[in-house]
């Protein structure tokens, strides 16, 4: 049928079109003209053809098997457990437990929950024992978990390590051989939220990972990624696609059955305080890109989550969003989405050569860790992040009622419970941190320290 149809229509090559461009540009320059290039160096054109432009990239997605991850920061087990059950009565398929000390009892929470779901387990701290205690029992008693462990994250947010390099892979490799159903996980969300641009995203996650398959022989079935999502739209649908396909070629060069899943999550750099409405927006277009990027897991972040602890409305809000993307907007309703459409796939395979250049570079430099301890990743990201920064500063980024149109009667120092800006702890670290930071900060901060002026 598609045949039949365009048959009736004469073929026009990408030289032909860009002739008649130039000739309605009446001797402007084309490339200077329409050519935009991206922070990231990007070029992006005005048109994209069969012809030069369609090059089939080894990326399979599966969209409509992706799950609505909500997240549940655990400091009591009884409340935990009771918002548990209530988000997944209310459309969660998947829930995703932080839990900071091991003095929490793990096998409790998941004793009163439901086994036909899925749950994941992320710790603030790094013990075999009680990880593989809690994988024993999940195993015994027929409850479908992943416990996922990336210690790289704890050096890359935090600037040490739990303990040490050989201490942390050594109790790493002693819950991945003995304990059942735990993971890795590459927590790539510290390099976006840091303000990395996406070529740096895919390069320092690729990084990350093939650090754990250089050090570690016995890699359980899955490895996940967890990464965090802007509103570029068409860009971070081929940042997802692009991950996922270095993610799979380095692994092919260590091992054969691995699995690669993506957990998608919104961005914080780009959210504000002030206008906080505006969040949804952003989290709504930042989750379609997610899920059309191949992302096998979403978790929204509820529009408040700046200045709010956890609440139900919060979390309410940010959990139908992804139903509605689900079940109204049929999001999950064709795998692949993405494949074949000419700009995107372009776009792709730009992230990707790029990102590639810059693994290489890393791993001439002796690895990852390496060049965390040297600060070379540190000071990519910082010089990344400043140019964006100068661009919000100068107007040219912007963020809707912030530094464009912002509502001068908005008021906020009376709503904080919690403190929504970089807290300052200096101490000893063994590399300098990769800390996030919003682009809102210190506008945001002139803006509080105005209101208590005028309160005064």
């Amino acid at each position: 049928m598609t045949n039949q149809l365009f048959e009736e229509f004469e073929k026009i090559s990408s030289k032909a079109w860009k002739n008649q461009i130039q000739y309605d540009l009446k001797g402007a320059d084309y490339n200077e003209t329409l050519v935009w290039e991206s922070l990231e160096g990007i070029k992006v054109k005005p048109f994209y053809h069969n012809d030069c432009d369609h090059k089939a990239l080894p990326i399979n997605t599966n969209a409509s098997n992706f799950k609505i991850v909500q997240r549940i920061y655990v400091y009591d087990v009884n409340k935990s457990i009771d918002k548990a059950l209530d988000t997944l009565q209310r459309g969660a398929e998947v829930i995703y437990f932080t839990i900071d000390n091991p003095t929490i009892d793990s096998k409790l929470l998941l004793s009163k929950l439901p086994q036909q779901h899925t749950y994941f387990f992320v710790f603030n701290f790094l013990n075999a024992k009680y990880t593989t205690e809690l994988a024993t029992f999940a195993q015994t008693n027929k409850f479908s978990i992943a416990i996922l462990l990336d210690p790289i994250h704890q050096l890359t947010s935090d600037g040490n390590w739990y303990e040490n390099l050989n201490s942390d892979f050594n109790n790493l490799k002693e819950c991945l051989s003995k304990a059942p159903n735990t993971a890795i996980v590459i927590n790539a969300t510290t390099y976006q939220n840091a303000g990395a641009n996406m070529v740096q995203q895919i390069a320092y996650a690729i990084a990350h990972l093939n650090e754990y398959l250089n050090r570690i022989d016995h890699i359980n079935n899955t490895i996940y990624i967890k990464v965090a999502v802007g509103t570029n739209y068409f860009f971070e649908i081929s940042k997802l696609r692009a991950m996922r396909m270095l993610a799979e070629m380095v692994i092919k060069e260590y091992h054969t059955g691995i699995d690669i899943k993506l957990i998608a999550v919104p961005t914080k750099r780009n959210k504000t305080l002030y206008d906080y409405n505006v969040n949804m927006l952003r989290t709504t277009t930042e989750c379609m890109s997610a899920i059309l990027g191949g992302a096998d897991m979403v978790s929204n972040l509820p529009y408040d989550n700046l200045y709010h602890k956890e609440n139900e409305f919060g979390d309410r809000i940010a959990r139908n969003q992804l139903l509605i993307l689900k079940k109204e907007s049929y999001f999950d309703a064709v795998d692949n989405p993405a494949e074949g459409a000419y700009y995107i796939e372009n776009i792709t395979l730009q992230l990707a050569e790029k990102a590639l250049d810059i693994f290489k570079k890393i791993e001439k430099a002796d690895g990852f860790i390496t060049s965390l301890i040297e600060g070379t990743i540190q000071k990519k990201i910082n010089e990344s992040a400043h140019k964006e920064q100068d661009l919000f500063n100068s107007g040219k980024e912007v963020l809707l009622g912030t530094n464009k149109y912002p509502n001068p009667q908005d008021q906020m120092s009376h709503d904080l419970e919690l403190y929504p800006f970089v807290k300052q702890n200096p101490r000893k670290t063994l590399i300098v941190p990769i800390i996030e930071k919003r682009l809102a900060e210190a506008y945001e901060q002139n803006r509080l320290e105005e209101e208590k002026k005028a309160k005064q």
